[in-house]
């Protein structure tokens, strides 16, 4: 069985939960707690990024990066498929995919967070300000691409891979007192998503390692 390193707030983390539910893959979950340091200790050895989530292969393959765990899960287990056959569509998922986690959440991740309040010594509403900006310009281009596709999900009514980035990252706009209002498409996916099996067993919420 792949073992999957995972931390109940990470965003990246959360991604492959969604993937691993939707396709009913089972997995050891193995909780690195990235509040205390435990990135830093023996898990630094198997992965010296020292980030969350990775997957160890049953034969033994360390896969950091939650988008190569994505693509791995999509092309071991395709079935049900997280994105189109047709190559075009596909590239169009992963466009959004990307956006979100390629130049959303890397600008807001714990590191950057903690690097802006610790080593620079900016206040909590500074940092909150530095969030905002962020996500609300992601989200502004996000909520304009999405009218071209959204159906139920970002893509008609199956989800994809978009989905898989876009829940967790809304999860934490939502967490960090984003207002929303000026993205109801991005929020109407959300809201529905939440409604569905795969992406309620995802939650942070619903993991063995969850605290308040």
């Amino acid at each position: 069985m792949d073992k999957f390193y995972t931390y109940f707030r990470s965003s990246a983390a959360y991604r492959v939960r969604i993937a691993l539910a939707l396709k009913g893959v089972a997995v050891e979950s193995l909780p690195v707690n990235l509040r205390t340091g435990e990135q830093h200790g023996d898990y630094a050895a198997a992965n010296p990024q020292a980030l969350v989530p990775a997957l160890c292969t049953a034969d033994g393959v360390l896969l950091s990066q939650s988008l190569v765990i994505l693509e791995y899960l999509e092309q071991t287990y395709p079935n049900p498929p997280l994105l189109p056959s047709d190559s075009m569509q596909a590239l169009a998922v992963k466009s959004i995919a990307y956006h979100i986690a390629c130049d959303i959440h890397p600008l807001n991740n714990l590191r950057v967070l903690n690097f802006l309040k610790n080593e620079l010594a900016h206040s909590e509403n500074t940092i909150q300000t530095w969030y905002a900006h962020w996500v609300r310009k992601g989200f502004s281009a996000l909520e304009k691409q999405l009218a071209n596709s959204a159906g139920k999900f970002c893509f008609d009514d199956a989800p994809t891979l978009a989905d898989c980035c876009l829940i967790p990252q809304v999860y934490n706009a939502k967490r960090y007192g984003i207002a929303m209002e000026d993205f109801p498409i991005i929020t109407r996916i959300y809201e529905y998503a939440l409604t569905q099996p795969a992406f309620i067993a995802a939650k942070p919420e619903n993991q063995a390692d969850f605290v308040e």
